[in-house]
């Protein structure tokens, strides 16, 4: 009787289809979770823009709609209905898409419903067309500073948050 020898290529493919079944799986990697909540977020950015003594600080003259709509995404904010906010200032910028705070504003809607990317465009869309000093410039940086925190981009941030600083402008000394 004789015996019969799989062959050289069959011994290969058994060889490696029983590697295959022995192939670890890595696990995914972990996602990350932002520990710091969208409120908290803002709140670093209402701190860090808030005004400085003697700092000058130009309003514009608002459109009387556009100013209706601010309030109504204020009041719908205070409420806590972020869609309705979010909605008031969509609507206003169909009506005025150049006005740096009106895009800041929405900016800071983004950063509080937890979407960094978009709070970080309009941002810095708003800091294309606003001022490079005061109050509004600061919540402009501020504002790309907590949303690349929020991205886990540690050395994007560290630079936007240098930028803050530079948006005061020391007052004139008269003697």
């Amino acid at each position: 009787m004789s015996r019969q020898f799989p062959s050289p290529p069959a011994l290969l493919v058994a060889a490696l289809l029983a590697l295959a079944g022995c192939r670890s799986t890595s696990a995914p990697p972990p996602v990350f979770v932002d520990p710091v909540s969208p409120a908290q977020r803002l709140a670093q950015v209402e701190a860090l823009a808030s005004s400085v003594d003697d700092e000058l600080s130009v309003q514009p003259l608002r459109d009387p709609q556009v100013e209706d709509l601010r309030e109504q995404a204020r009041d719908a904010r205070g409420q806590g209905d972020l869609a309705q906010a979010i909605s008031a200032l969509e609507h206003a910028l169909s009506l005025l898409d150049s006005d740096p705070a009106l895009l800041q504003e929405r900016a800071e809607l983004a950063l509080l419903a937890a979407d960094p990317h978009q709070a970080e465009q309009y941002a810095r869309r708003a800091l294309d067309l606003g001022s490079r000093t005061g109050p509004l410039c600061r919540r402009h940086w501020a504002t790309i500073w907590q949303a690349r925190q929020a991205r886990e981009e540690a050395i994007n941030a560290d630079s936007a948050h240098a930028q803050i600083e530079g948006c005061t402008v020391p007052p004139i000394q008269r003697f």
